[in-house]
């Protein structure tokens, strides 16, 4: 088991997933990283990490290349774009990923959290989800998603991500992960 004093949640703070996991984190005692934005809305104001333009630039991303990995359109909005560096900035300081959604065919997953989850293959970091319209957890393998039961965080520094339409399964089964994962 993992010590909640030496354990870090590199979030995004949105509502939903990412304030649940907060949420956790916090009554654990876990440090929490929350990155935003200037003009980012967000639930979390425990550990809020706000990021300056010249950080953001840093995780740039092609919208092109995004939709084409994804097999989506998005908003070109600079808006989305801020959101899409600043998720790179979650994955890219956590050991690990955890992210709530939906699975789908093309083995993505759905919404902003897709991005969340394929920047984290890319990066080739441990990768969990779990999907709630199924409700079951599945690792990521490097080249297909495994059903797994019982699952823990494995790593200290852990990212976490994921719908903001988050479902009482979900929310128990995150409930059940930190139960499992840390130690009282």
């Amino acid at each position: 088991m993992l010590d909640p004093k030496q354990s870090i949640l590199f979030s995004g703070g949105a509502a939903g997933t990412e304030d649940f996991f907060g949420i956790q984190a916090e009554a654990l005692g876990l440090e929490e990283v929350n990155f935003s934005f200037e003009g980012h809305q967000i639930e979390r104001a425990r550990g809020v990490r706000v990021l300056t333009n010249d950080e953001l630039c840093l995780k740039d991303v092609s919208m092109t290349y995004v939709a084409r990995l994804m097999g989506r359109e998005y908003t070109r909005a600079p808006i989305f774009r801020k959101v899409l560096q600043s998720i790179c900035w979650q994955v890219s300081s956590g050991q690990e990923v955890i992210a709530i959604g939906t699975i789908q065919e093309d083995k993505t997953v759905s919404g902003g959290t897709g991005w969340g989850a394929e920047f984290a293959k890319l990066c080739n970091k441990p990768l969990l989800v779990f999907d709630q319209s199924r409700d079951i957890w599945f690792r990521w393998n490097k080249e297909e998603w495994n059903e797994i039961i019982d699952p823990i965080i494995e790593h200290k520094h852990f990212a976490a991500t994921g719908t903001r339409f988050l479902e009482a399964n979900a929310k128990k089964a995150i409930m059940e992960l930190f139960e499992r994962s840390f130690s009282k």
